[in-house]
């Protein structure tokens, strides 16, 4: 297990390095001088200067790709003089100085994503670090939905299979699949928030956190989540339902089942005991799939309902070509996917033993 584990994650790593290089040269060979993205109107000859030699844009491509790798690297290279952007003393790194060879210092730091071009110099961090648990929240309630409800009806669409109940769900889940989140957001926003309002007192638009009418702190309006969360997890529903039936069904057809049965267990103790559990492995490859993307964004669903997600801030950022938060948040959403890759692999060998870990 533990070989397998430590060669997943360097796969991993390498994975993520074949990202990083991708979006550095991507971004890096737009049109446009960062550094007058970064002043917007305030542009200024000697600012302008100022700004290329304190964030290394003076540089050639192939120097200002060792810089950015330096920065996001937890084990970075520093020059001692201050004048120097990989400087140590500089302000940008947070860690420790480990040791010192001639001129430079190795040291062990905190990945730095650089600073936000749009919001007055506020570290790409801290942007992400206030957007990533709003849809972390979203991601998970929107996938507990999906899989308590999803699992429920699978199970008794494949127990009455051909029955009506079964080709109703068969025609709603296909829906499901076939509706395009922002349409879903769009039609639930407006018949639920607007049509409904006075009935079920949800609004269109609202995110998990909402400003006191006196401008005095923040509060969290748990009804806001509501909306999202059902839009978001309408097509894993849909997906789980037709995994779990046709899984289930398949899982009931196997020889160690009819020996169950032969033993004179009844039908909720073979499938509790013996069938469910076997039947989950499509449902838990599925479903990691759909929680990643969340956890990446979903980026239609978030910005038709103003939910402060890092999928509305990727947007946000595309629009204003504020380029060290899409890059620091396509960093996170890969990181995201290869780290959940690893732990449904290591869930797939404990749901069943027969899969084996090499």
């Amino acid at each position: 297990m533990f070989r397998y584990i430590f060669s997943k994650v360097l796969y991993g790593f390498l994975t993520l390095f074949g990202v990083i290089t991708v979006i550095f040269f991507l971004f890096n060979v737009l049109p446009g001088d960062p550094a007058r993205m970064l002043m917007g109107q305030r542009e200024d000859s000697k600012q302008l200067e100022i700004i290329r030699k304190k964030y290394g844009f003076d540089q050639s491509i192939s120097t200002q790709y060792f810089y950015y790798l330096n920065d996001i690297s937890p084990i970075s290279f520093h020059s001692k003089s201050s004048e120097n952007y990989t400087s140590f003393d500089s302000g940008k790194y947070s860690g420790l100085s480990l040791f010192t060879i001639g001129n430079t210092e190795i040291a062990l730091k905190y990945p730095y994503l650089r600073d936000s071009f749009q919001k007055n110099g506020k570290s790409v961090s801290d942007v992400i670090k206030e957007t990533l648990p709003n849809t972390a929240v979203l991601a998970i309630v929107s996938i507990t939905i999906a899989l308590i409800i999803g699992i429920i009806l699978g199970v008794f669409s494949a127990l009455f299979k051909d029955s009506w109940f079964d080709k109703i769900i068969a025609i709603i889940s296909t829906l499901g699949m076939s509706v395009p989140s922002f349409f879903s957001a769009i039609l639930f926003a407006w018949f639920f928030g607007f049509l409904l309002h006075e009935f079920t007192g949800l609004e269109m638009t609202g995110s998990l956190y909402e400003v006191d009418d006196f401008g005095e702190g923040s509060y969290i309006k748990w009804k806001n989540l509501i909306l999202p969360a059902l839009v978001l997890g309408i097509r894993p529903l849909a997906v789980v339902v037709q995994l779990m039936r046709n899984s289930l069904l398949e899982t009931l057809s196997q020889d160690y089942i009819r020996t169950a049965k032969a033993k004179g267990l009844n039908n909720y103790q073979v499938i509790k005991n013996h069938a469910l559990k076997n039947s989950l492995n499509p449902v838990v490859t599925a479903i990691s799939g759909w929680f990643a993307s969340m956890l990446a964004g979903a980026v239609f669903v978030e910005y038709i309902f103003n939910w402060n997600g890092l999928g509305k801030e990727i947007v946000n950022a595309l629009n204003t070509l504020d380029l060290p938060v899409i890059m620091g948040s396509v960093l996170v959403v890969a990181i995201l996917f290869i780290t959940i890759n690893i732990l449904v692999d290591v869930i797939y060998s404990w749901l069943d033993p027969r899969v084996k870990l090499n």
